[in-house]
């Protein structure tokens, strides 16, 4: 199924889909979406690249492993955890920060962030992997 159009268009299409997939895991807490969201897209995104143009240049652009990459993700979801148990409150209750970037400018960082975006990473490493395996021929 891999034609010339597909094979044109599929680098273009999966920069901004993994773009989009960001957009919506930053946006989660405030709007729909999150990190699950997030990463069923970008997962796409790179299952269309795998489609059109092969494994190769699939795992030549995630540059690690896809399960290392969920590994990773499933680290810092559970770390997220640690900041609200040195508060004294329960595991995985939100903490924020709002470090100053300058005079007028603050940084809000939350917990649920971090598990957000370990969350994001555990489903792209998940499922781009079961979609190289599935592409991968013997």
């Amino acid at each position: 199924m891999s034609t010339l159009i597909l094979r044109t268009i599929a680098p273009t299409l999966t920069s901004l889909m993994v773009i989009y997939s960001i957009v919506v895991l930053l946006s989660g807490h405030n709007e729909p979406g999150g990190g699950f969201i997030g990463g069923l897209i970008a997962a796409s995104a790179f299952a269309l690249y795998g489609i059109a143009c092969g494994v190769g240049p699939v795992r030549r652009a995630i540059y690690f492993h896809p399960i290392s990459i969920a590994g990773f993700g499933m680290l810092l979801a559970a770390l997220s955890g640690l900041p609200s148990l040195m508060e004294g409150v329960p595991y995985l209750t939100g903490v924020w920060w709002f470090p100053k970037l300058s005079k007028t400018v603050e940084l809000a960082l939350s917990t649920p962030l971090f598990f957000d975006i370990g969350v994001w990473l555990v489903v792209v490493g998940s499922l781009v992997s079961i979609a190289l395996a599935l592409e991968e021929k013997d």
